[in-house]
């Protein structure tokens, strides 16, 4: 005699006596947010090493939108930080690429990514966000940082012979921050759009994609109109930039 399969409704129960839908495990998923301007290898080592440290169903890629931190200075339009991010991503089916950032109007925030990211999907979720080691010394400075920890957890990422530990930032609740040494931090956005400045090449330090993308739209060459000019901030908005890594702004 089989045994009939269970009626559509019922509440099936593990071994414990417990229904099985209170024993589904969260859906682990990690915010890693950035300028990209452009986004690199190192970018995508770490969020590759995240994922398998962390166990991660998902990495969302979230370009930041207004990079308020980088006043006065020129970055890359919006929409071509974002495809730059879709063609580095698109190899990897574990990454995904967000627009909750750059489709929010004013200043970016990562208490904002983060409840929009988690209004955005829903469900039960269990949210990393990935950040530079550096930042997390000022986390407590930044917007709604009262709210922070009991939104996600937080990974510190860093390269190697960065001078930080977990006693510099003992401050915080050490179930909720882990740092992560990551070698490929090595490289920086600084150094890629300099490097396309003083006519060398970028192969090797970002995806083949992005070198085409950067090549096709004239990018960090100076003779362009594909970036334009960050505002100061308003005076209030004293808080960090979302999720910046070491070489993208961390305060």
């Amino acid at each position: 005699m089989t045994d009939e399969p269970t009626a559509a409704g019922d509440e099936q129960q593990s071994s414990l006596g417990l229904p099985r839908a209170s024993m589904v495990r969260p859906y682990r998923l990690g915010i890693m947010g950035g300028t990209f301007d452009p986004i690199h290898h190192g970018h995508l080592v770490a969020a590759s090493e995240v994922a398998a440290r962390f166990e991660l169903d998902e990495v969302v890629f979230v370009p930041t939108g207004v990079p308020w931190q980088k006043a006065g200075r020129r970055v890359s339009k919006s929409e071509d930080r974002y495809l730059m991010t879709v063609v580095a991503t698109a190899s990897n089916p574990q990454f995904t690429v967000s627009r909750v950032d750059i489709d929010r109007p004013g200043n970016t925030y990562t208490v904002d990514t983060i409840k929009d990211i988690r209004a955005e999907r829903g469900g039960n979720l269990d949210l990393f966000f990935i950040t530079g080691a550096d930042a997390l010394r000022s986390i407590l400075t930044w917007r709604g940082a009262d709210e922070l920890f009991g939104l996600a957890s937080f990974v510190g990422v860093t390269r190697p012979g960065v001078d930080i530990s977990m006693s510099d930032i003992s401050h915080l609740p050490a179930d909720k921050v882990t740092l992560l040494e990551v070698p490929a931090l090595a490289i920086s956005s600084t150094e890629c759009r300099n490097r396309v400045a003083s006519g060398l090449p970028l192969w090797y330090l970002v995806p083949d994609g992005v070198v085409q993308y950067v090549a096709k739209r004239g990018l960090y060459t100076g003779a362009n109109e594909s970036d334009v000019l960050v505002p100061d901030p308003v005076p209030q908005d004293t808080a960090q930039l979302a999720g910046a890594l070491p070489g993208e702004g961390a305060p």
